[in-house]
């Protein structure tokens, strides 16, 4: 028979900025860590209030939430003074619970064992329960009461997960029982299972730092404007940040925590800066990879969980960040170099013709999935020196720009009345958010005509680029990305061959279509 356990307590003074003001998030925590080690969350009683418990009034907003089919419910909510009185009432059941048998241990978050939760650890001391929790005050009271109390913790510095991990790695210790704290969200794909490893992810890691990217770009075309020439200041600082950026995002993803994983990402991030934003992913990636490694290690030595998220969020961007300092940015830094001279020198070359290849090949290449894999982390080491790219050119012609293009023709004169009002959101988005080249694919795929205009116009808009020696980039609105450009000028007629060309030739294939259907 699985253990069972009841979470008692409250959103807490200290715990209120730490994680209890979201009771919902709290809750979950504890129910899926303990789910991990075949403990059953039979009974919840937690008090959630609008406002620290340092700082509540009798009449603060507050609300009792439980829990109904393994989901956080809210039992009843009004005056903190009332559902202090209902919450009575409520531990009293619990407590008859525990007398009975029927709950084996407790999870106490910020408990109030004079008042509230009186008669539950009553019980509790009563029936030799074993005991968790957090809250150096409540759980000192606790233990007064003769509670068995078998682990306990502050909050300064801990989250709703670590917390849990802590209270449940100990719980199962106690039982004997196997445990491995999930790790992730449950909605994420593989985030409840597999190691680290199995989440590293270099093309979403590149992918969820590209507002950074964005902002270095736009702090670039402010400092062009007359008088604000100290943006030039700001965007240096802006490309020196960019290691920490990517190492705190792939920190985060790869461990599957939070702040703590974000914490150690940063402090990886600063000691890869000098390997550039590839020293700053594998800073990151390690950190990543070390965050959940230390912070189970710590628990089974029987650290306090506030003493575990140091070890787990400052010893592993420590110690990963100094092996990419001493071992690895100079390699990293050489390899984000290298890629850069390259197609520097292929565009050296004849410049036109690897603009005129790279629009043609870039529709291929999205459609096929080697766009966000290869293109975009490209895109973005060319913007790691610069502000701006010669692919991330080819990006906002060759795609968003035909993709404009083609949806512009669909909306003015498509082959069917039907085809203009789902042309007409794509359009709008491309030209004002630089992104949803996807809009085109249904007028693509169902004309061949169509599909060759916007080859033929990628590669076209391609050679302008080539020819103007333009560096840019997309994901930004098409009126303000020339002025993110090397070439204003030279970016803005590319841009406008490009959406010029696909509006006519999608034009002339619609004029054709609608000539077959009356025929």
């Amino acid at each position: 028979m699985a253990r069972r356990i009841a979470l008692i307590g409250s959103s807490g003074g200290n715990l209120y900025n730490m994680g209890g003001k979201d009771p919902v998030n709290l809750i979950d925590e504890v129910v899926r860590q303990a789910s991990a080690a075949q403990i059953e969350v039979s009974d919840v009683l937690f008090i959630a209030a609008k406002a620290s418990m340092d700082q509540v009034k009798p009449d603060t907003p507050a609300a009792i939430y439980v829990l109904e089919d393994g989901t956080p419910k809210v039992a009843f909510e009004g005056p903190l003074e009332q559902v202090n009185e209902k919450a009575k009432e409520m531990d009293a059941d619990i407590a008859k619970k525990i007398s009975a048998g029927e709950i084996d241990g407790l999870f106490l978050v910020s408990c109030d064992p004079d008042g509230v939760n009186r008669e539950s650890l009553k019980a509790a001391a009563e029936q030799h329960l074993v005991v968790v929790g957090t809250g150096g005050t409540s759980m000192a009271k606790a233990q007064s009461m003769g509670i068995t109390v078998i682990s306990v913790s502050g909050t300064t510095g801990t989250t709703n997960r670590t917390r849990a991990i802590a209270g449940i790695s100990a719980l199962a210790k106690h039982w004997g029982l196997k445990y491995r704290p999930v790790i992730g969200k449950a909605s994420a794909p593989g985030a409840a299972s597999g190691s680290p490893w199995q989440r590293v992810n270099f093309r979403g890691i590149m992918m969820a730092s590209l507002p950074g990217f964005i902002a270095m770009a736009l702090t670039l075309a402010i400092g062009k404007i007359p008088g604000l020439g100290v943006f030039s200041t700001i965007f240096d600082t802006m490309i020196a940040a960019l290691p920490v950026i990517v190492a705190a995002v792939a920190a985060k993803q790869v461990s599957g925590m939070d702040e703590v994983a974000i914490v150690a990402g940063v402090v990886a991030g600063t000691l890869s800066a000098k390997g550039g934003i590839i020293g700053g992913i594998i800073g990151g990636v390690l950190a990543g990879i070390l965050v959940p490694y230390l912070l189970t290690l710590s628990l089974n030595w029987r650290f306090p969980a506030t003493t575990a998220n140091i070890v787990a969020g400052g010893i592993s961007g420590l110690a990963s960040g100094l092996v990419v300092y001493f071992l690895i940015a100079p390699l990293a830094l050489w390899a984000g170099n290298g890629i850069r001279t390259l197609i520097d020198t292929l565009v050296g070359l004849n410049s036109v013709l690897a603009g005129a290849v790279a629009g043609l090949l870039i529709w291929p290449a999205i459609m096929g999935g080697v766009y966000h894999a290869a293109i975009l982390p490209i895109v973005l080491l060319e913007m790691e020196k610069t502000g701006s790219s010669f692919l991330g050119a080819i990006d906002m012609t060759g795609l968003v720009m035909v993709s404009a293009g083609i949806t512009l023709a669909n909306v003015l004169y498509p082959r069917t009345k039907d085809e203009a009002t789902v042309a007409l959101p794509g359009f709008m988005v491309n030209v004002g958010f630089g992104t949803f080249v996807e809009a085109a694919y249904p007028f693509m795929f169902s004309d061949r005509l169509v599909f060759g205009g916007a080859l033929l116009s990628a590669a076209l808009s391609g050679a302008f680029v080539g020819a103007f020696n333009v560096r840019g980039t997309a994901y930004v609105p098409s009126i303000v990305a020339p002025a993110m450009s090397n070439n204003p000028i030279g970016f803005l007629v590319s841009m406008l061959v490009a959406m010029g060309s696909a509006f006519l030739l999608t034009l002339a294939a619609n004029k054709r279509a609608r000539m077959r259907q009356r025929s």
